[in-house]
C-alpha cells in the first residue's frame, strides 16, 4: 500500500511568513537577553555547585558510581595500564632527550589531573610518543647533546637538569596556550597521517639507540634523511652486543604484541610483555655485567621519592613558542579524537571545552614537577577500554602502579639497556603504521581527502614534523577552498504532481517548470568564486551583455516611439515598420528562450559577503533589463539580510522572496494565469 500526503495552505513570501509565524519583536528581545545575563551572573548556591560539578566532573560522576559494577573492570584495566605506563613511559623519555625518570613523573601526574577533571571515561593520558618526538626536537635545539661527556660528573647532573627545565617549559606553555579551537584545523586524513608519518620519525631516530651509535641528534628540515645518513655512515661502530640485545627484544615484543591485539576478545588483559622484557633484559644486564664488558649504554641512577616542585625554564619561552603551538595542535587533537571515538562506542558524550582544560590544568601543574608535555596516548587507550575500563576511577589505579614504582622499585631498573627502550618505542608504533591500511577507503570515498592524507604525509617525513603540519593544514584549508569556488550550479525540474525539485541532468524524470528556469547554487557566494557564480549563471540564463545591449536599445526605442505616436498610424493608412520591428524583438526572443521568470533556490548559499551580495544583486537587475522577472527561494536569514542591505531590493520586488520552491512556483503560474486575482492557495 503506498502512502500519500495532501496539504492545503497558503502561499507564503518570507514577509507573509515572518508575519505569521516570525519571532518576537527586538524589544522584548533584548529583554530577554538582559535578564539571562542578570541570571548568569546572578551568584548562588546552585549556580556554584552546578559550576564545580561542570569543571571538575570527578564531583559529578563519582557519586553515580555504581561499585560492584565497575570496580572490578576500573581496577583490572587500571593497574594493567600502569604496568604498561612504566617501559613506556622510561622509553618516551630517550625520545624527549630527558632521563627517564622524567618519564615515570609524566605517567604520573597527568594521569591523576586527568581522572579529577577529564570528561573522556576511558581515555589514558600519559607520554605519547610523537609529542614526546617534537618536544625533544625543541630539547636538542636549545641544548644539544655533547660529543664527550661523563653521565656522572656534576656537569651531566647540570646537563639534565636544563634539558628537563626546556620539556616542562613546552609542557607549561602548551598547557597556558590551550589553543583548542585551532585544532578544528586538523581534520581526520591530517590528524592520520601526521601520526602515521611521525612514526617513521621516531623509528628513525632509535635506530642509533638499537645499534649502539653515540651520534648526536639531527634536528630541522630534512632531519630523518640526515639521521640516516648518520646511521648509514657509522655502521662500522655498531656495538654487537647492543644489536644482539636488540635483535632478541624486538623477536619477543613484535609477536607477543601481534598476539595480544589479534587475541584481544579471548585475553582478559593484554600479556605485559613490555614490563616482562625490561625486568629481564635488567636482570640479565646485570648479572653478566654487560654495561663494563661490552659497554652497553644502561639507563643508570633512577632516584627514589616524589619530585620536588621545580620552576621551568622561563627564560626560553620566546624560544619555544612557535614549536609548542605546534605541540598543542597535536596533542590536544589526538586526545579529543580518542575521546569522541570511545564515547560514541560506548554512548556518552564528552565535552571538548572541559577536555581541553583538563588536558591544559594537566601540563600546567605537571611542568612544576620535572613533568614533560602529555596526551592521551593510542596504545594504552586502547589497552585500557579492552580490559574492561568503565570510568575515570581507572587512572586512579594506574597512577599506584607508577607511584609505587618511583617511591620503591625505581632504582632497581639502573642496569636497564637504553636499546630495549628503543625496542619498546619503535613496537608500540604499530597501530600508527596500519592506518596504511585506510588509504583504499579514502580514495574511494573523497579523492580530495586521500590527496590531504598523502600531502602532509610526505612533508612530514620528507622535511620536518613540524613544518609537514603546518603544510598539510595549509593544503586541506585550500581544498576547502577551492571547494566553494567550484561549487555545483544546476537547473531543477519537478518531479510530476509533487513539490519536490530535484537538478534535471540527473533526474530525467523531472520536468523544467514552462516558462521558470529555477536554478539552484551549492555554495556560498564570496569574492573568491564570484566570477565562476557569474559565469555559471549567465552560462544556463542566457545572458550576454550583447542581449542586455539589444533589450536596453530595444525598449528605449519603444518607449519613444510611445511617447511620438500621438497621432495613429492606422488612422493615416501608413504602417510604422520601424516601431513595430522594434518591438517584435521582446516576442521573438521571448519565444526563442521561453523564459519569463527565474527562480533562484537559496538553501545551500551558506553565506554572502558585500562582493557576492553586490554582484548578486547586479545579475538581477540584468534579468530586469531583458524582461525576466527574478524570484528567490529558501533564503538564509543572515544571507538575506546581506542582500537587503547591498541595495537587492531595489532590483527586484520584496513579494518575491518566498520560503520554498513550489511556494513561488505556484505563485509564478497563478498570476501567469490570472494576473488580476491574487490567489493565496498552495495545493501540495
Amino acid at each position: 500500500m503506498k502512502a500519500s500526503v495532501a496539504v492545503c495552505r497558503n502561499i507564503y513570501s518570507e514577509d507573509r511568513f515572518k508575519q505569521a509565524y516570525g519571532s518576537e519583536d527586538d524589544t522584548r528581545g533584548s529583554l530577554r537577553l538582559r535578564d539571562k545575563l542578570a541570571g548568569t551572573c546572578r551568584c548562588s548556591k546552585q549556580a556554584c555547585l552546578h559550576l564545580a560539578k561542570e569543571r571538575v566532573p570527578i564531583f559529578s560522576w563519582l557519586p553515580r558510581y555504581r561499585l560492584k559494577k565497575w570496580i572490578l573492570g576500573d581496577t583490572v584495566a587500571g593497574l594493567t595500564v600502569g604496568i604498561l605506563h612504566i617501559p613506556q613511559g622510561m622509553a618516551f623519555a630517550l625520545l624527549t632527550s630527558v632521563a627517564p625518570i622524567f618519564g615515570l613523573y609524566t605517567s604520573f601526574f597527568p594521569v591523576v589531573l586527568y581522572m579529577i577533571f577529564g570528561t573522556g571515561r576511558h581515555v589514558s593520558t600519559g607520554t605519547f610518543a610523537v609529542v614526546s618526538l617534537m618536544t625533544g626536537s625543541v630539547v636538542e635545539q636549545l641544548v644539544p647533546t655533547p660529543l664527550e661527556m661523563n653521565s656522572s660528573s656534576p656537569e651531566a647532573a647540570d646537563f639534565e637538569a636544563q634539558r628537563i627545565g626546556v620539556a616542562s617549559a613546552v609542557a607549561l606553555l602548551s598547557g597556558v596556550v590551550m589553543l583548542g579551537f585551532l585544532s578544528t584545523y586538523l581534520s581526520e586524513p591530517i590528524v592520520k597521517a601526521f601520526t602515521s608519518a611521525a612514526a617513521f620519525h621516531v623509528a628513525i631516530s632509535q635506530l642509533q639507540s638499537m645499534l649502539g651509535l653515540r651520534l648526536p641528534r639531527s634536528t630541522g628540515t630534512f632531519s630523518l634523511f640526515k639521521t640516516l645518513a648518520l646511521v648509514v655512515e657509522n655502521l662500522a661502530n655498531t656495538n654487537t652486543a647492543e644489536l644482539l640485545i636488540s635483535m632478541v627484544c624486538l623477536a619477543v615484543l613484535v609477536p607477543v604484541k601481534e598476539v595480544n591485539t589479534r587475541c584481544r576478545r579471548r585475553l582478559r588483559t593484554p600479556i605485559p610483555v613490555e614490563i616482562l622484557t625490561v625486568i629481564i633484559a635488567t636482570g640479565v644486564t646485570y648479572a653478566s655485567s654487560l654495561n663494563s664488558s661490552y659497554n652497553v649504554e644502561i639507563v643508570g641512577h633512577i632516584p627514589a621519592g616524589f619530585p620536588k616542585p621545580q620552576l621551568p625554564a622561563f627564560h626560553t619561552l620566546p624560544a619555544i613558542a612557535g614549536d609548542t603551538i605546534a605541540i598543542t595542535f597535536v596533542g590536544y587533537a589526538v586526545s579529543v579524537s580518542l575521546a569522541m571515538i570511545y564515547a560514541d562506542k560506548h554512548g556518552y558524550s564528552i565535552h571538548p571545552n572541559q577536555e581541553l582544560l583538563a588536558h591544559g590544568i594537566s601540563n600546567t601543574v605537571s611542568s612544576f614537577f620535572t613533568c614533560f608535555p602529555s596526551s592521551a596516548t593510542l596504545a594504552t587507550t586502547n589497552i585500557l577500554e579492552s580490559a574492561g575500563g568503565h570510568t575515570q576511577l581507572s587512572g586512579l589505579f594506574t597512577s599506584l602502579v607508577v607511584l609505587i614504582v618511583l617511591l620503591l622499585i625505581g632504582p632497581l631498573f639502573y642496569f636497564l639497556p637504553k636499546a630495549v627502550l628503543a625496542c619498546i618505542n619503535v613496537t608500540s608504533l604499530r597501530q600508527m603504521f596500519l592506518q596504511f591500511q585506510d588509504l583504499p577507503e579514502l580514495w574511494r570515498i573523497s579523492k580530495l581527502d586521500f590527496m590531504v592524507w598523502v600531502v602532509t604525509w610526505l612533508s612530514v617525513v620528507v622535511l620536518n614534523v613540524d613544518l609537514g603540519l603546518a603544510i598539510g593544514v595549509v593544503f586541506s584549508m585550500m581544498t576547502v577552498i577551492c571547494r566553494t569556488q567550484r561549487a555545483d550550479c544546476s537547473v531543477l525540474g519537478q518531479a510530476s504532481n509533487t513539490e519536490i525539485y530535484r537538478p534535471v541532468e540527473k533526474h530525467s524524470k523531472c520536468i523544467e517548470v514552462p516558462g521558470v528556469r529555477i536554478l539552484t547554487y551549492n555554495g556560498p557566494i564570496y569574492y573568491g568564486n564570484r566570477s565562476f557564480f557569474r559565469d555559471k549563471m549567465s552560462k544556463l540564463l542566457g545572458l550576454t551583455p550583447e542581449k542586455i545591449r539589444r533589450h536596453e536599445k530595444a525598449r528605449k526605442a519603444v518607449e519613444k516611439r510611445e511617447r511620438e505616436a500621438t497621432v495613429s498610424t492606422v488612422e493615416r493608412g501608413i504602417a510604422n515598420t520601424l516601431f513595430s520591428s522594434e518591438t517584435e524583438i521582446f516576442k521573438s526572443e521571448a519565444l526563442e528562450n521561453d523564459v519569463q521568470a527565474v527562480l533562484i533556490d537559496c538553501s545551500s548559499v551558506i553565506f554572502v559577503d558585500i562582493a557576492g551580495a553586490r554582484l548578486f544583486t547586479q545579475m538581477c537587475t540584468d534579468c530586469q533589463k531583458i524582461g525576466i522577472h527574478v524570484y528567490l527561494a529558501n533564503c538564509k536569514e543572515n544571507v538575506l539580510k546581506i542582500l537587503t542591505s547591498s541595495g537587492l531590493m531595489s532590483s527586484m520586488n520584496p513579494q518575491h522572496i518566498f520560503v520554498s520552491i513550489h511556494d513561488a512556483v505556484t505563485y509564478i503560474q497563478q498570476h501567469k494565469e490570472k494576473p488580476s486575482e491574487n490567489t493565496t492557495t498552495i495545493w501540495v
